[in-house]
Order: C-alpha cells, then sequence, then structure tokens
C-alpha cells in the first residue's frame, strides 16, 4: 500500500472566514424557478492582479465549502486539508482557492433545509430536483460575482468530479484545465443501486415522515444506514483487511446480534458521526443529481468535447471499485479523440474510493506539476502513472 498520509507536514493555512452570496433566482435544468438561492463558500490565497489565478475545488457528496484551516473556536480542519495551503498541491502562496457548498447541500446553501419564503417554512421535499448542472450554474454564478473571468482549474473528486467534468462541457472557456478525480461521466446501474438503497434507508425511517421531520425527530437511523452503505463502497476489501481483520470488540451489552467485529462498529460509527451534520432530505436529493447525471446529455462525450481547448488532468486509483479505473479511461478516450489535451495518471493506492482523500503524496506531485505547467503556460503532453 502507498502511504498517503506521511507527507511531509506543512502549515495550513490557518483561521477561515465562512462567506454567503446570494442572488434573486435560478432557472433550474428541470424549468422550475429557485429563489432566492445562497451559497456558502470560503477562499484561500490571495486573487492576482490579473485574476489569473483562481482554482475552484468542487466538493464530493458529504463534503462542504470548508476545505482548508480551521473556523472561528474550532479545531477541524477542512475536508482537504492536506492538499490546500502554503506549499502543498494547491499552495495558496500562489493560488487563489475558492469552495462553495453545493446547492441542495445542508452547510449554508440553499437546500430543502432551507426556509421556502413561499410558506416561510423549510421546503422539504417542495423543494424541486436539482441537477449537477444547477449545482455548477450556481458555482459559475459565484465565479462572476468574484470578478473572475477565467479559472486557472476546476478540480474535484467523486461528485466534484462530476461537477469538473460538468464545468469543462458547459463553460470550457471559463476555465484553462479540468482536473477530474476518481469519478466517472455518467453512472452504472450498480452505482445507481448503492444510492437507491441508501435513500431506501431513509424513507423507511418511521420519523422520515415524508420528508418534514424539521420540527421533530429527524430520520437518524435511515439516515446513520445509508452513510453506512456508502463507506462500505469507499473502501477496499484489502483497506479493511488491513484497518480491521476479522479483530473483534467487546461489547457493553452484549446480545445476539451486538456488532462485535471491529468492521462493524466502524461503520455505525461513521453512521452516527454522519448525522450531526448532515441532513437526510439533502442526501436523497444529491444522490439523486448524481445518479441522473450524464455530462454528455446522452450523447457522445467526444462530440460534447469538440473544440474545448481547456487541458484536462484525469486522476484514478487502483483499487477504487466505486469509480474503477476504467470510468476515467473512458473520459480520457473521448477527450483525445476529440483533440483535448489530456494527460492520465493512474494512482496505485489500496485505499479504494476513499484514496482521493488519502494519498496526498501522490495527488500532491501530480497536481502541482499540471497547475505550474498550465499557470506558466506550457504544454501538457505527458501520459504517466505513478
Amino acid at each position: 500500500m502507498t502511504k498517503g498520509r506521511t507527507r511531509h507536514h506543512q502549515p495550513g493555512v490557518g483561521t477561515v472566514e465562512i462567506k454567503s452570496f446570494s442572488f434573486d433566482s435560478l432557472l433550474l435544468e428541470s424549468g422550475e424557478r429557485l429563489g432566492p438561492v445562497t451559497l456558502v463558500y470560503e477562499t484561500y490565497g490571495s486573487l492576482n492582479q490579473e485574476k489569473s489565478n483562481a482554482i475552484l475545488i468542487s466538493h464530493a457528496l458529504s463534503g462542504d465549502a470548508h476545505v482548508a484551516g480551521v473556523h472561528e473556536g474550532r479545531n477541524n480542519p477542512g475536508w482537504w486539508d492536506s492538499m490546500v495551503g502554503p506549499g502543498k498541491a494547491l499552495d495558496t502562496t500562489k493560488y487563489f482557492v475558492v469552495c462553495s457548498n453545493v446547492l441542495g447541500g445542508c452547510k449554508g446553501s440553499t437546500g430543502p433545509s432551507s426556509i421556502n419564503p413561499a410558506t416561510g417554512k423549510p421546503y422539504a421535499l417542495d423543494f424541486p430536483l436539482i441537477t449537477i448542472g444547477d449545482m455548477v450554474h450556481c458555482q459559475k454564478r459565484l465565479i462572476d460575482h468574484l470578478g473572475i473571468e477565467k479559472l486557472l482549474s476546476v478540480v474535484g473528486g467523486s461528485m466534484g468530479g462530476m461537477q469538473v467534468l460538468s464545468w469543462l462541457v458547459r463553460y470550457p472557456s471559463k476555465i484553462r484545465s479540468a482536473i477530474p478525480v476518481a469519478t466517472a461521466a455518467r453512472h452504472t446501474p450498480q452505482q445507481i443501486a448503492f444510492n437507491e438503497v441508501g435513500r431506501q434507508a431513509i424513507m423507511a425511517d418511521p420519523d422520515w415522515h415524508a420528508g418534514n421531520y424539521y420540527d421533530r425527530t429527524p430520520p437518524d437511523r435511515g439516515l446513520a444506514v445509508a452513510r453506512m452503505i456508502g463507506h462500505i463502497t469507499y473502501m477496499s476489501d484489502a483497506s479493511m483487511t488491513e484497518k480491521f481483520g476479522r479483530q473483534k470488540q467487546v461489547a457493553a451489552k452484549p446480545h445476539k446480534f451486538t456488532p462485535d467485529f471491529e468492521v462493524e462498529g466502524y461503520l455505525h460509527y461513521r453512521g452516527n458521526t454522519f448525522v450531526r451534520r448532515f441532513d437526510a432530505n439533502s442526501y436523497l436529493y444529491v444522490t439523486k443529481a448524481m445518479d441522473n447525471f450524464d455530462v454528455s446529455g446522452g450523447n457522445s462525450l467526444q462530440k460534447a468535447l469538440y473544440g474545448v481547448k481547456t487541458k484536462v488532468l484525469v486522476v484514478a486509483f487502483e483499487s477504487d471499485w466505486l469509480y474503477p479505473e476504467h470510468q476515467s479511461k473512458e473520459i480520457v478516450k473521448a477527450c483525445k479523440l476529440a483533440g483535448v489535451e489530456t494527460t492520465f495518471c493512474r494512482v496505485h493506492s489500496n485505499y479504494g474510493h476513499d484514496a482521493f482523500l488519502l494519498e496526498v503524496n501522490e495527488q500532491s506531485h501530480l497536481i502541482s506539476h499540471f497547475l505550474k505547467k498550465v499557470f506558466n503556460g506550457y504544454e501538457v503532453t505527458d501520459n504517466y502513472a505513478v
């Protein structure tokens, strides 16, 4: 296994501020209009005078705008703190980094837990269905608001990678480069199936109340099970074996079906932790957006990419069975057939899908090297794996 967490410690970005941007309305891809819309975001580093050093990070399903640093009075670093900061892959002494919580989320951006101005109550299931494209449209509104005409890059893993691909197809003239990591151009039936089981777990919880639970007990049991299912897909068999093996734990109040294996305890812990920071309805809406995502709109991705001048770096992980390598290669093939300058990198790792959060050394080398060439205007023609 590659030791992705052993990278030499670099100082972080320190205390960061939560910011927000609001606009009156958004025409969704469904044809419905939603408004007002608020996006919560954070920034790191400084925008240069030419406004040519801005990088947008798009987060994954359970992520949010808090990528790096800490908030005032708290010690929890951002979810990609190992990659963002002075001297790191996304070097904040060189680049101005932005990340916003997605539309439909539950960390301040407008979503099903937000107040519906028509009723004065949370939207719940009155919130319209959204798409990855709608999320990206909101991000573009934010980037325009910040006065950035063209992004140096858009970077993201998993669902974040879907947003990167959407930027690549929808707004190629607005980005100089794109870095989709551990992602797919569209979900397979198996990927949809895993998400559907998670959604059904939430909706089967007696506390779900058809989404109207904001003034009562939330469906924590269902959401915890959905998260447990997710974590199984994020790890690999090898990483589970190394981390847990068949080790057992001592239960405080044992009964016949008390979890007694370490891996069971881990899943319960992750599920119970998740419910304290995520909204069940947001989980339903965001996973549905992922399942409905098809960056080519049901057509040929190659055709959708014709004429795109953006430089692309696609990163995949060897043991990732949730978003396997062949899906990344499909993206690479479409890019190359369309004449898009593309680099493909396969990272050896046993971490599974979680590798995009854990393999710091390899990703730092790949991403920093790629961004340096793009920023300096060099040609990126390497095709290599690490």
